[in-house]
């Protein structure tokens, strides 16, 4: 019983860590379905706790399958990598990274700035889906190693009025490696 005490809670507690993270991007209908199987498991793994708590070693078998599951739902959330990023980028090379990313297919917006009057900068905006991130953060550090950039996460967007056709930025990305 032990071992299925700590694989329900493993599932359960990833289960619940996938859907916090889900709802916070605003995906309720996948929120609800995950949440209704959560539930379930974790109802059949704390009787058999509860109905049985002369047994410490099922409280062993719970506590750890919850401490488990909470980095596996973690794991399983960033595998899927639902969702968008804003990327925020500090190019010191004016008007050069904006361009390429540009030429790539990514939808950059960029802000024309300065650190002082002798030190110009581009400031750029890129909203992206979480799984295209690594990729663009590589591509904007090998086009200009010397930018700064954060990344936050996005709960929703509206895409607005596309620009002409947008190419698969990782595949641009990918062609531009292979190339070389």
């Amino acid at each position: 019983m032990v071992p299925l005490i700590f694989i329900a809670r493993v599932s359960d507690v990833s289960l619940g860590t996938f859907r916090t993270i889900v709802v916070f991007r605003g995906q309720k209908l996948l929120a609800s379905i995950i949440g209704f199987f959560e539930i379930l498991i974790w109802l059949i793994a704390a009787s058999q706790v509860l109905t049985n708590l002369d047994q410490w070693y099922l409280a062993l078998a719970y506590a750890g399958g919850f401490a488990v599951g909470t980095y596996v739902g973690i794991v399983i959330e960033s595998s899927f990598a639902i969702g968008s990023e804003l990327i925020r980028c500090i190019s010191f090379n004016h008007d050069v990274l904006a361009t390429k990313l540009r030429d790539e297919g990514f939808q950059v917006i960029s802000f024309d700035g300065d650190m002082g009057e002798s030190h110009p900068i581009e400031l750029l905006l890129i909203i992206e889906r979480r799984r295209n991130i690594p990729a663009l953060i590589q591509r904007i550090l090998s086009l200009d190693h010397s930018a700064v950039y954060s990344v936050s996460d996005v709960k929703t967007v509206y895409e607005g009025p596309q620009p002409a056709a947008r190419r698969n930025p990782v595949r641009s990305v990918l062609m531009h490696m292979v190339k070389r």
